[in-house]
């Protein structure tokens, strides 16, 4: 659940309508989560909330953002959130691993904010252990993208423009048969499950999956 700050006495929450909603999946290296540190701060992004979930580790720090001694004491918790509204940006920070069989709540209650928010699209950050790619994925780039179908129609001609290559599927059935492919993003955390769940397209949203 989405808690807003209310700064300067305003009790009207944010309106996140046809903002991109950016966000880590919680997976190995942390590649996702330190890639949004890098998007907050170069951004200069202002925290406008909070997402309080009983999915994820609780945990409580420093300001990781703090440039002054005014703000250096501000505290930090396990989920915040960030906006940017002249970039149409929402950006949701997650600092702490879930907790065992709470990935698929956490989906439902995410994607039902989304969706009451009416964010245009969600891109999620995810990485994935290097030493499991296939021979396709040893050569050239270790950056893969996902896209839900409807996004598919909108961008997938851009992405081919801008020489992008879409995540490869892998036999279900390693040398027994190489009819049936499935993904496999072993370390990708709640990867997997937002795009082969559909999950997200049972919101009605789109959606970016990012491997890198």
């Amino acid at each position: 659940m989405f808690i807003p700050c209310h700064r300067g006495g305003d009790s009207a929450g944010p309106d996140f309508q046809g903002f991109t909603l950016l966000m880590p999946a919680v997976s190995v290296g942390n590649v996702g989560q330190l890639a949004i540190d890098l998007v907050v701060s170069t951004l200069d992004m202002t925290k406008v909330g909070y997402f309080y979930t009983d999915c994820l580790v609780p945990m409580v720090g420093n300001n990781p953002y703090a440039t002054a001694e005014e703000n250096s004491t501000e505290l930090s918790i396990n989920a915040e959130v960030y906006s940017l509204p002249s970039k149409k940006l929402v950006v949701l920070q997650i600092r702490s691993p879930f907790i065992k069989n709470k990935y698929r709540p956490f989906c439902e209650t995410l994607l039902s904010w989304v969706k009451s928010s009416k964010c245009a699209r969600v891109v999620l950050l995810s990485s994935s252990h290097a030493y499991q790619r296939d021979d396709e994925q040893l050569l050239g780039t270790p950056l893969r993208y996902l896209l839900t179908p409807d996004l598919e129609k909108a961008v997938g001609g851009r992405m081919k423009e801008l020489n992008w290559k879409e995540m490869e599927k892998v036999a279900a059935y390693p040398g027994i048969s190489d009819t049936d492919k499935v993904l496999h993003i072993p370390g990708g955390g709640i990867t997997k499950l937002l795009f082969t769940e559909r999950v997200i397209e049972e919101c009605g949203l789109e959606g970016i999956l990012k491997m890198p």
